[in-house]
């Protein structure tokens, strides 16, 4: 019988009100792990532990901060290969890219375990006399973390490490699509050091747990990475009482190939941007926009380069694409594919379930040829699946790119400078790539997106201050 991951509520473990258990995609037959569902009560819990704590922690000083966050990191890193398999097994990416993932994670956690001892400020001059001005940042107070399934070490990272760096405290809620590794997480969190109640993990439902978290006039501030829809309803239930925010959802990301470019450099910019990570990521390119003098040309290419592509078991080795995530997911990127044909686009290749030597959720990435207007441009597949758009000419190609009600991210394949610094400035996407995949985002630097795929200030770097800080002008007259 395998043991039931708990919930961590004001520095100990505890049971649910129900126990779930976590699928491994590649192989139905060998789940992951079960896991306690803490109920809204427990929320609530979790909350009041975080606002008792808050006070001390806050204060608390930069070098200890540092510490704690810089001992996560450490153990993220010791540690790589063996939760890289564990998030390869419950959420479906690749080996590598899992454990790439993890040691990003702990990147992050370093980079603010830095930042805990920099906490920017400013002395300005007055313009009275014998009056000082001071500009500090403070922390918010108690910080909900509602993270996605896709990138279950690093999305978690990256609000958590901040949040703790400048003195909040956190209650954490990861996707239950990856229970195992929220708990995974939170279990190097639980042995850092961190003073009981300063860190709080509860796995449970939307309706319960995220329902607490959203309404809690005892959470501060929200940051939230998911679908559209939720991040809408919890804007809404946050802003009604005045929290904090912070959004990123996703979109139909473009990536525009125009006639100057290397087309091999081009395939494979969309190959991994549509594809790699099984397409189920938010900065993925889910629309390629071709001028037409290399529209066939790039069509064939992209075609036999799919064909290439492995798609099997995560931690098998020569795995190109690991399975969807789930079985709802399949059957909307299914249904997702219908649509498209009952619309009219044309189906390249790809989009067939296949057989393993396992039994998962496997599907063979698919490309369609589509045209303006058609609803397939305007949904959004969260998988394996890319729409090409044949383009005019450069000026046709941007106003295509822009036409998304959404913007996380932007890319551009060609040799012209002219082009590439056109479309950085013009693109509206919160990143714009040029010669590169549309996925992939340093550390240090702020990401986020633009329209409706994203509110609030940017996560990431030192911008992350942004959002886990509040400001405070202070007078002192001598």
């Amino acid at each position: 019988m395998r043991a039931v991951l708990k919930n961590f509520i004001n520095g100990h473990w505890e049971g649910g009100v129900t126990t779930a258990t976590s699928e491994n995609p590649s192989d139905l037959s060998a789940p992951v792990a079960d896991y306690a569902r803490a109920d809204g009560r427990q929320a609530e819990a979790a909350v009041e532990a975080a606002r008792e704590a808050f006070p001390n922690w806050s204060r608390s000083m930069p070098q200890r901060r540092a510490d704690v966050l810089d001992s996560v990191g450490a153990e993220l890193l010791a540690r790589r290969d063996e939760l890289g398999s564990l998030l390869a097994r419950e959420e479906g990416k690749t080996l590598p890219e899992a454990v790439g993932e993890v040691a990003r994670a702990g990147q992050i956690f370093r980079f603010f375990a830095g930042e805990a001892l920099r906490i920017p400020g400013e002395k300005l001059a007055c313009v009275r006399p014998d009056i000082e001005v001071d500009v500090t940042r403070e922390p918010l107070g108690v910080v909900a973390v509602i993270a996605p399934w896709n990138f279950p070490f690093a999305h978690p990272a990256s609000k958590i490490a901040p949040a703790l760096a400048f003195g909040n405290t956190v209650v954490f809620k990861p996707a239950e699509l990856v229970a195992a590794c929220g708990w995974a997480l939170a279990d190097i969190l639980a042995r850092a050091g961190l003073p009981a109640g300063v860190f709080n993990l509860v796995n449970g439902s939307g309706r319960q747990v995220g329902r607490v978290l959203a309404e809690h006039p005892g959470v501060d501030a929200i940051t939230f990475t998911g679908s559209q829809a939720t991040g809408r309803h919890v804007l809404q239930q946050a802003a009604a009482r005045g929290a904090k925010v912070q959004l990123e959802t996703g979109g139909r990301n473009p990536l525009v190939v125009l006639a100057d470019a290397d087309l091999d450099r081009a395939v494979e910019c969309a190959l991994q941007g549509a594809f790699h990570s099984t397409g189920q990521r938010c900065t993925a390119s889910r629309r390629l926009i071709v001028e037409a003098g290399v529209h066939e040309a790039f069509v064939q290419k992209l075609r036999q380069r799919m064909r290439q592509l492995q798609v099997g078991h995560a931690e098998e080795r020569g795995t190109d694409i690991g399975p969807v995530a789930s079985r709802a997911l399949l059957d909307g990127n299914l249904s997702y594919l219908d649509v498209a044909r009952a619309q009219g686009a044309e189906h390249v290749c790809g989009g067939e379930l296949l057989q393993r030597r396992t039994r998962g959720h496997f599907m063979a990435p698919a490309l369609f040829l589509a045209a303006v207007g058609q609803r397939a441009l305007r949904d959004e597949a969260f998988g394996p699946i890319a729409m090409v758009l044949r383009a005019a000419d450069y000026e046709q190609a941007l106003a295509l790119a822009n036409e998304s009600p959404d913007g996380p991210c932007a890319g551009i394949c060609t040799s012209s400078l002219k082009h590439a610094t056109h479309f950085r400035r013009h693109a509206r996407a919160g990143t714009v790539m040029a010669n590169l995949p549309t996925a992939g985002v340093d550390d240090p630097v702020p990401f986020g997106g633009r329209k409706a795929s994203a509110f609030g200030s940017r996560e990431q770097g030192r911008h992350a201050s942004e959002f886990f800080t509040t400001m405070k002008t202070a007078y002192l007259c001598a």
